[in-house]
Formats: C-alpha cells, sequence, structure tokens
C-alpha cells in the first residue's frame, strides 16, 4: 500500500503546531532496505520574529569571535529569516510526539524505517506563493516544466513575486551556458510553471 504522505504532513503539522514549529516539507526516501521519513522544520513566524532581535550583530572580527554569531550573520550576508532557528530540543521532542502519533494512527509504513526530523537547511525548497514572497531578495534557483527562451535552469535574486510568479534577476549570479546564450538579464517565471525551486546560500 502506497504511504499517505498528506495525511502523514497534517499529522506532522498537528504535533507541529502544539511546539512552536512549521513543517516545510515531509519527505520518504529508499535506499535499498533503508526506508527513511524525514520531516523539515523550522520554528513558526511568531517564534522567529522573537528570535532575531537577540542577534547582536556587531562588525568587528573580534567582537563576531567573542559572541559566537557566524560570520555570515553577523557581515549580513544572511538574513536572519532564512534561518529555521531549529534546535536539536525542538527535533527531540517533535521526533518523540510524532513517533508516538504514528504508531497511535497507523500512518507510518508498514516495513521499519527511521523517523528524522531536521532543519530544511540554507538551501531550502521553495513552494507556494508565501514562501516566495518571505524569500523576495534571496538568491535562488528555479527548475521550469516549459522552457523559457529555450532554457529551463534559472538562477538570479528573486527581486519580485506576484499573485502570477516570480521575477528574476539573472545579473545578480553568474549563469550557465545556455542561460548566457539567451541575453536576457530577467525572467518572469509563472507559478504553475515552476518544477522545483530552492535557496542558494550566500557565504
Amino acid at each position: 500500500m502506497a504511504l499517505d504522505t498528506d495525511s502523514i504532513r497534517k499529522a506532522a503539522e498537528r504535533v507541529a503546531g502544539t511546539l512552536g514549529l512549521d513543517v516545510v516539507d515531509v519527505e520518504f526516501t529508499t535506499h535499498g532496505k533503508q526506508r527513511v521519513l524525514t520531516v523539515y522544520l523550522e520554528k513558526n513566524a511568531a517564534a522567529r520574529a522573537a528570535l532575531i532581535p537577540t542577534l547582536q550583530l556587531e562588525t568587528s572580527e573580534a567582537a563576531i569571535a567573542e559572541s559566537g554569531i557566524p560570520e555570515n550573520l553577523a557581515n549580513g550576508t544572511i538574513n536572519p529569516d532564512q534561518l529555521s532557528w531549529l534546535t536539536h530540543e525542538d527535533c527531540a521532542a517533535f521526533s518523540r510526539d510524532f513517533g508516538t502519533l504514528l504508531d497511535i494512527e497507523n500512518l507510518g509504513p508498514e516495513a521499519e524505517y527511521t523517523l528524522e526530523a531536521s532543519s530544511p537547511g540554507l538551501d531550502r525548497r521553495l513552494s507556494g506563493e508565501q514562501e516566495f514572497v518571505r524569500f523576495r531578495g534571496a538568491l535562488v534557483k528555479v527548475q521550469t516544466f516549459e522552457p523559457i527562451a529555450n532554457n529551463r535552469h534559472w538562477q538570479g535574486r528573486l527581486s519580485e513575486t506576484s499573485a502570477e510568479g516570480i521575477v528574476l534577476d539573472l545579473k545578480a549570479t553568474k549563469q550557465n551556458s545556455k542561460s548566457r546564450k539567451t541575453g536576457v538579464e530577467r525572467v518572469e517565471i509563472a507559478f504553475r510553471n515552476i518544477e522545483r525551486a530552492q535557496l542558494i546560500p550566500e557565504f
């Protein structure tokens, strides 16, 4: 029987909500006999907003080293809102509660599997209009269903969002040879044409 990932995600969201977390994605992978159910999480919007002001960003190298703040946060090359703010304690609490719920509601895979709770990472996948709005200004790479100017792979600065789609500023990052041959400096991509999109970490 196929795994009901929609029901699993809804159950994960119920548990995450009680812990001040949001579910970013749910993924089930198999590698030989190893089966892994991974739930990608982040602090919810209210929790992230409360944590961002706690960053006492300093500009001197000595202050950065003393504070323990990652340099790419301190020098502004990473927007704090791009972080999940997820802790090991969050993952442990979610795994405990969600694992119990999966067993009670018999939602997990029939065969033996490993449950993992994880941050989506700085190269997180993007889906849904609200995520594109949230990460406006970030570098992203996008794969489209249908080619635009004979190209399906684009990367650039997410400069604009609308109800219909996004605009990438291609001057913001190095392009592959196929993108360069198009000669365009910005590309408009409709949401319905986005097959896959994810952030490009900036360091």
